[in-house]
């Protein structure tokens, strides 16, 4: 649950041994769990991101998203994102960047991943996911961290299904426009911020414009000069 990984059952069930040995049970209880969910915590691997604003600190969560953390961390280990620029920024909405350099030129993508928007996190603010085209499984480098929260993001019992799209596809291609009665699968939340907030706000709020056939593009590139792990 949340974002604690599964070291927390040993640590409590510890903590729990050694509860009938004092009288004071109850703060020890409450030390002890509050000491377990920060040492689960802990175990997550956390990023830094060092942009021209400023940097941030991000917090995977691979418990509930493994394959979208290990794509991500497969980009971060090779390099990838560096270099590239935050090119969609949207007051309010989100900061997207991990696929275009200076220039708009794309960089060269990892295969696409399966969607994971189902795995029960949420896209609520200071939340980091993938983003992706309209074919559900489709992801690869492009990210992007909600400024706002942002349910119409989230996957949800109304959301379309593998099935439902395979359905779709198959009616354009045969030249039939399937009309949609379900909502979108959703994109698959893998991380939070857990330190720069105010550089996520000060990239949300710089100016845009049009460039080439791209819109919402920060007039004065933000550029990503260094990602990698935190040990």
């Amino acid at each position: 649950m949340g974002w604690c990984g599964n070291s927390r059952k040993s640590a409590l069930v510890r903590c729990l041994q050694r509860l009938c040995k004092v009288q004071s049970w109850p703060l020890i209880w409450l030390a002890c769990l509050c000491l377990t969910v920060s040492a689960a915590q802990a175990g997550e691997q956390k990023v830094r991101m060092q942009t021209s604003l400023g940097d941030v600190v991000l917090e995977l969560n691979s418990r509930q998203a493994p394959i979208s953390v290990a794509n991500f961390l497969a980009y971060v280990d090779d390099g990838r994102y560096i270099g590239t620029i935050f090119h969609r920024v949207i007051p309010e909405f989100m900061i997207q960047a991990g696929g275009h350099r200076f220039d708009l030129s794309e960089i060269e993508d990892l295969a696409p991943i399966r969607n994971e928007a189902d795995n029960g996190l949420k896209n609520l603010q200071g939340t980091l996911a993938f983003a992706r085209s309209e074919d559900i499984d489709s992801a690869t480098g492009q990210f992007y961290i909600n400024v706002s929260d942002n349910s119409n993001l989230d996957h949800s019992a109304a959301s379309c299904t593998r099935m439902d799209e395979a359905a779709r596809q198959k009616a354009l291609s045969r030249g039939l426009r399937k009309p949609l009665t379900c909502k979108t699968f959703g994109y698959a939340v893998f991380g939070r911020v857990i330190q720069g907030m105010d550089v996520v706000k000060a990239i949300e709020n710089v100016e845009t414009d049009y460039y080439a056939d791209y819109a919402d593009v920060p007039m004065a590139p933000i550029v990503i000069e260094s990602i990698s792990r935190i040990d």
